[in-house]
């Protein structure tokens, strides 16, 4: 079950986190989250999972910064969210879609116990251009059944901006 606008703000500071919060970024059943004027990109050609792949940071000017396809920029939301008890999800914004952009390719599904930014991996059909602090995506919150002692407390984990992949420590732990 989705939790509505209201159970999300009635939940705030107790099971759910969202810093900073504004009311007037709330939905009936969401909130919408804004992007950070950072983003990163690959630095290479060939991208492979079992080593860290170099990236390079790009700024958003205020005047707003040229996405091409074909790329994929990770870019991170300004709010930082925590959630205790709920399992939370993130899309993009039909507003946002309906220009082309997709805002996450696989990974709009959170943990229960997640807390950090959201890394977005934005990716385009046609050339757009973007600009910082809009409101990008939306997160929203399922319950969930049955116990849910096991929290999140992998290697993404109250991150501090924009993540990478890092499959490449799956690679060697299991190499180990």
């Amino acid at each position: 079950m989705i939790l509505s606008g209201l159970e999300i703000k009635k939940l705030l500071n107790n099971d759910i986190f969202i810093d900073p919060y504004e009311e007037s970024r709330l939905n009936p059943n969401s909130y919408n989250l804004r992007l950070h004027n950072e983003l990163i990109v690959y630095d290479c050609d060939v991208l492979d999972m079992k080593i860290k792949n170099k990236t390079k940071s790009i700024i958003i000017p205020s005047e707003g910064l040229l996405l091409k396809p074909g790329i994929i920029y990770l870019g991170r939301t300004i709010e930082y969210t925590k959630t205790l008890k709920h399992v939370p999800m993130l899309e993009g914004r039909s507003s946002i879609g309906r220009l082309g952009l997709y805002i996450h390719v696989t990974a709009g599904f959170g943990d229960v116990g997640f807390s950090g930014y959201w890394t977005l991996e934005m990716s385009c059909i046609q050339p757009i251009k973007i600009y910082p602090c809009i409101e990008i995506c939306q997160i929203f919150y399922h319950t969930i059944q049955g116990d849910s002692s096991i929290s999140y407390n992998s290697k993404y984990q109250n991150n501090e901006g924009i993540q990478a992949s890092k499959i490449y420590e799956e690679f060697k732990k299991n190499n180990k």
